[in-house]
């Protein structure tokens, strides 16, 4: 099976900016255990995750639901972090926009009633994501939508809703029950920033005329290539974790920043994002994730990231542009004095600056990972997602924190249920 993306580190490992030949090979290494780690979770079935891939029945109960909506004009997709971030990554993907499938995470009072107010509420269907089925932001949405139906007149509520959450007890799944709302299940061992292949992002991305199939042919080809790797040099998400922790152990990581250089992958950051602080931002250990698009944050941030303070490391990622999209007319580019723009296609002139900046950062002593894939397509995007989701985990492992916990959550939540319960 073809790889979704190749690698290149030689922007990394070389120049001013990259960590010590020794910190890296050490950390490299170190990461064998990590990746040993995985095998024996992968031939157990231990770690739920590596086992989605190749799943099947899950997506034949999406796609019975996802057929059941069609006659929907609207599917609003309520739920936050990775209940969401993970199906807005594929929106990118869209291949039918109707019904048109949206997402509404950030439970801003404002903004959710103007869409209640813009939704034709009789031809909208919710669809709640939530893995502990208790999300407070989501019950929120859920019981204002509800709400808003029956104010309208709407006597069945079960044609309006469908539920994801794990299959016990809890607000959520009390709700589509009381209801008679289809309910379908949130893996029980796969984290809400991990589940993006699951159900979680099947049932949207299917709505919206994805092939999953492919998009989990995608992650299980880049699974196949770390599980088989003979050293961890030549397993992508080691060599990365690797090339994290040694910038690390020198003081040299503060934060981390992926920049693709394409609009279909802008979304991907968001998910991204949440992937890494929620993860590894533990024991006063981590870095920041920044997600920035190229090129027009050469024009808002190179400036910072070129001459700012050293403590960056770069995740370029490319697709193939160069000798496609308009062109620019000869003669009227080189009557402007143009000339280098004359007869150039506009893929030509982004190709060209994702390989300035690229150059411009390394030249300055900032290490740069450079990420190539041919296209944004679902396996391609299925790659990406298990490549920097196993990446994550063999970071947490090397820096010796739990990737799959996230405590700071938790406590936030806490304190906010006991604000509302104040008078």
């Amino acid at each position: 099976m073809p790889q979704p993306f190749s690698v290149n580190l030689d922007l990394a490992l070389s120049g001013k900016g990259a960590p010590p030949r020794a910190a890296y090979d050490q950390a490299l290494a170190k990461s064998a255990a990590a990746l040993d780690w995985l095998r024996q979770q992968h031939a157990g079935k231990g770690l739920e995750l590596l086992g989605i891939p190749t799943r099947t029945d899950d997506l034949r109960a999406a796609a019975k639901q996802a057929a059941a909506l069609k006659g929907f004009a609207t599917i609003a997709v309520l739920g936050i972090g990775g209940s969401s971030l993970g199906g807005q990554a594929l929106t990118a993907l869209r291949k039918v926009t109707k019904p048109f499938v949206e997402f509404h995470d950030n439970p801003d009072p404002f903004s959710w009633a103007k869409a209640l107010k813009r939704f034709d509420l009789k031809k909208t269907h919710f669809i709640a994501i939530s893995k502990s089925g208790g999300t407070a932001e989501t019950l929120m949405q859920v019981l204002t939508a509800a709400d808003a139906l029956e104010k309208l007149g709407v006597k069945s509520l079960k044609k309006h809703f469908t539920i994801i959450t794990e299959p016990h007890q809890s607000a959520l799944a009390d709700f589509a029950d009381s209801i008679g709302a289809v309910r379908l299940d949130h893996p029980l061992g796969v984290g809400g920033r991990y589940s993006v292949l699951t159900m979680v992002g099947a049932l949207p991305g299917l709505a919206m005329g994805l092939n999953f199939k492919q998009l989990r042919a995608g992650a299980q080809a880049a699974l196949d290539q770390v599980l088989s790797a003979g050293s961890p040099a030549d397993a992508p998400a080691a060599s990365g974790a690797a090339l994290h922790y040694a910038l690390s152990q020198q003081n040299k990581l503060a934060t981390t920043v992926l920049w693709p250089y394409a609009d279909d992958l802008s979304v991907f950051g968001g998910w991204w994002r949440q992937l890494w602080a929620e993860s590894l931002g533990k024991d006063g250990q981590g870095s920041t994730p920044v997600s920035v698009l190229g090129p027009v944050d050469q024009h808002s941030q190179l400036q910072m990231f070129r001459d700012g303070p050293s403590t960056s490391l770069f995740t370029l990622m490319t697709v193939d542009t160069k000798g496609k999209g308009l062109t620019a007319p000869k003669s009227r580019a080189n009557a402007l004095g143009l000339k280098y723009l004359a007869g150039k296609k506009m893929g030509d002139l982004v190709d060209a600056e994702a390989r300035g900046t690229a150059q411009t950062l390394f030249k300055n002593g900032r290490p740069v990972r450079q990420i190539h894939l041919e296209k944004v397509d679902e396996f391609h995007m299925g790659g990406l997602m298990m490549h920097f989701m196993l990446e994550t985990i063999i970071m947490g492992r090397l820096m010796g924190v739990d990737p799959f916990d996230q405590p700071g959550v938790e406590e936030a939540k806490i304190l906010a249920r006991q604000y509302l319960a104040q008078k």
